[in-house]
């Protein structure tokens, strides 16, 4: 179920790339070339916005309580989130820049607790607000007329700013992900426009497990001690204005 959710989400978010590079490059890449120099520029500034999917992918241990209850965790649809940031593009040679793009990430996850015997269902809505700062290493291939497509790859830490509350999963605040994405740019007459894909995927564990806050509740703890490990994922559809 999980992997045709990923299949569906990249299906559409890889038509919708596909659609806006097919008009755009109907429309702007014809036998003049804008803006010829752009490339040649040691750094240059720029901003983007786009939308997100966040997801977690919890590894349950089958922890069984006094009560012999089971809980399992799971996450079981995607909501989308926006995100808007900078850029700071250095160029290293003809194909290669480093990309600094500071920002903000906002979303919501749904997540639902499942006992495994009766079937009970606890629910939890997480709302965050990231401060990002994506670190990519860009390569582009040669320019045809006013369009280069590009592959990207990098790592993005992030922080969640969002006030944590004492609910039934707690997570931790400081996530890193290991990014890799594609896009094309486009040469208009005044500026580049670039839409990108990029996957992202976390490298550390996010559920919190220690929770002082839950010493007058010690029953929701269940929920912790039945999570060995929760790695956050996401996919990004990003406009960038250069």
């Amino acid at each position: 179920m999980r992997k045709n959710r990923y299949i569906s989400l990249f299906c559409i978010a890889l038509v919708a790339l596909m659609a806006t590079i097919n008009v755009t490059a109907r429309d702007f890449n014809d036998k003049l070339m804008n803006r010829p120099y752009a490339d040649m520029r040691a750094w240059h500034l720029g901003f983007s916005v786009g939308l997100h999917t966040q997801d977690v992918n919890f590894t349950n241990n089958g922890f069984v309580t006094e009560n012999g209850e089971s809980w399992f965790a799971e996450q079981p649809a995607f909501s989308p989130g926006f995100c808007v940031n900078g850029l700071v593009d250095l160029r290293l040679n003809d194909y290669f820049n480093v990309r600094l793009t500071p920002g903000m990430y906002f979303g919501n996850r749904d997540f639902k607790m499942r006992e495994a015997t009766t079937g009970a269902i606890e629910r939890q809505n997480v709302k965050s607000a990231d401060v990002v700062l994506p670190i990519d290493l860009k390569y582009s291939a040669m320019r045809y007329r006013n369009a280069r497509p590009y592959l990207v790859g990098g790592v993005m830490p992030t922080f969640d700013v969002t006030k944590r509350r004492s609910e039934a999963l707690k997570f931790k605040p400081f996530d890193l992900y290991l990014t890799v994405g594609f896009g094309c740019d486009f040469y208009l007459p005044f500026f580049k426009f670039n839409p990108e894909i990029k996957f992202c995927f976390g490298l550390i564990d996010v559920i919190d497990k220690n929770r002082p806050d839950l010493s007058d509740d010690p029953d929701k703890l269940k929920f912790t001690q039945s999570i060995s490990k929760a790695t956050s994922q996401m996919m990004v559809l990003t406009f960038y204005f250069e």
